[in-house]
């Protein structure tokens, strides 16, 4: 639609993450001149537990993405519904070798549940069989997931530029809407112009801040450390939650904040980490990267999480998460991903809600340009926050009161006890919590979640 400098556009996109991409992507594929704007160079690391459950792996899907493993991921543990937690064994590694996350050919590890590991319960449940996602989710790193979105939004049609560190939005001196923003670049400071601008620039939000959209403190926000590891639990295909980490051996040493992970990458290493909610009296004075610590130091050392199979250092992140940051469109400029604070407070999951908030955002900024700028433009953009609060609200408002639960301590205890036992339940549990369910039809539990969501006031 625009022609002219190189600097000019339909839309500028602010962020080459999974929301900047997806939004790029869905824009170029409706044919808009698209400029992404990306302030590092790939390949870059990112700070995240690089699981995918079944709802990102259908944004993959929808970009064309092949999600196709080269090497099969073999299982290391039975599928049997509940067992003691002591009885969980890896099996030994094929080849762990000195591989680093991101190395497996294919690049994909699949996965086909979640297994819970809490009290003395261990509980494995598989992704639902649904219509509306597929039955498995994926593991990759994201110091190539995200450039593979990034090229795929390039292939479709949208500019990539990389190393450009946006540093402010541009506002019209008449109407002070946003039409595009300003940057440090290798050649100096450039301006991007567009008639609408898209920020998914991460949690750091630098761009809705420069508009006065604050992040919000009665939502719930987490922290999240993770570091990478050569371990022989690298072909597990199921992600591993555990609800409970104890400094020691379990029951018999002192219980430790928050939740942790495990997620074998299949490239011979493991994903390991922890998360904790700003709804847990621990949070804001503790020492995230000596608590990782202290938790792997009483795992099995034969899963190898010990300083000898370390790579690289322990990074940590925020998870700004249920809408913490709103509005989330503001004179000409809409929020995605984690920019809008759109991460999944039952689960900490981001990377589907910025690719789905993405796609969303492309949708409307399409439809708005194809009209004449003026009345008719605006009240396409004013109704995005509206089919964001309709699809996520009530859904996020359940999630708000669940990290207020969770964050006592004596409800985390009772839950897990008496919780993971009861298989009905915790099918439940992983339905409601990874936001899996058939909006049509669908079954019991379906139903009721969806009944759930629609009730509850938005968020």
């Amino acid at each position: 639609m625009t022609s002219g400098r190189a600097d000019e556009a339909d839309v500028v996109v602010v962020g080459a993450g999974p929301g900047g991409s997806s939004t790029a992507y869905h824009l170029a594929s409706a044919g808009l001149n698209v400029t992404l704007l990306e302030k590092t160079r790939f390949p870059r690391e990112k700070v995240c537990g690089d699981g995918l459950t079944p709802r990102a792996v259908r944004s993959l899907i929808e970009m064309g993405i092949d999600t196709t493993p080269a090497q099969p991921a073999t299982s290391t543990q039975p599928a049997t519904s509940t067992q003691p937690a002591t009885s969980t064994q890896p099996a030994p590694a094929t080849s762990a070798g000195e591989a680093g996350p991101g190395s497996a050919p294919g690049g994909w590890a699949r996965n086909r549940g979640l297994r819970i590991i809490g009290g003395t319960v261990r509980l494995e449940l598989p992704w639902p069989e649904l219509a509306s996602y597929p039955d498995y989710g994926l593991v990759r790193p994201r110091l190539d997931f995200d450039e593979l979105l990034a090229q795929t939004a390039v292939k479709a049609g949208a500019r990539l530029c990389q190393e450009t560190t946006v540093t402010g939005p541009i506002r019209d001196e008449r109407t002070h809407r946003v039409v595009g923003v300003t940057a440090r670049t290798a050649d100096g400071v450039r301006e991007y112009r567009a008639p609408l601008v898209v920020a998914a620039d991460g949690n750091s939000a630098r761009l809705a801040n420069a508009l006065g959209i604050s992040r919000r403190e009665d939502r719930p926000l987490g922290v999240a450390v993770r570091r990478y590891y050569r371990s022989p639990r690298t072909h597990d295909d199921f992600l591993e939650s555990h609800l409970e980490l104890w400094e020691g051996k379990p029951r018999a040493s002192r219980l430790l904040p928050g939740y942790g992970w495990i997620f074998g990458m299949g490239d011979g290493t493991s994903n390991v980490g922890l998360g904790i909610l700003n709804t847990t009296p621990a949070f804001g004075n503790t020492d995230y990267r000596d608590l990782l610590r202290r938790w792997l130091g009483g795992l099995p050392p034969e899963w190898g999480f010990g300083e000898d199979n370390a790579l690289g250092t322990i990074r940590g992140a925020a998870l700004p998460m249920g809408f913490n940051r709103k509005p989330h469109y503001s004179d000409g400029m809409l929020l995605v991903g984690d920019a809008a604070g759109a991460v999944n407070p039952f689960n900490g999951e981001g990377i589907a809600y910025a690719m789905e908030t993405g796609a969303l955002a492309a949708e409307f900024v399409a439809q708005a340009l194809a009209r004449p700028d003026g009345p008719g433009r605006e009240r396409v953009l004013a109704d995005y926050p509206a089919a964001l609060g309709q699809r996520y609200g009530g859904y996020y408002t359940l999630g708000r009161i669940f990290v207020q639960l969770i964050g006592n301590p004596s409800v985390m205890r009772v839950a897990t006890r008496y919780g993971l036992g009861r298989p009905t339940l915790m099918r439940f549990a992983l339905k409601i919590m990874a936001n899996l369910t058939d909006p049509r039809g669908g079954d019991a539990l379906d139903r009721l979640i969806n009944a759930m969501t629609r009730l509850a006031p938005a968020a």
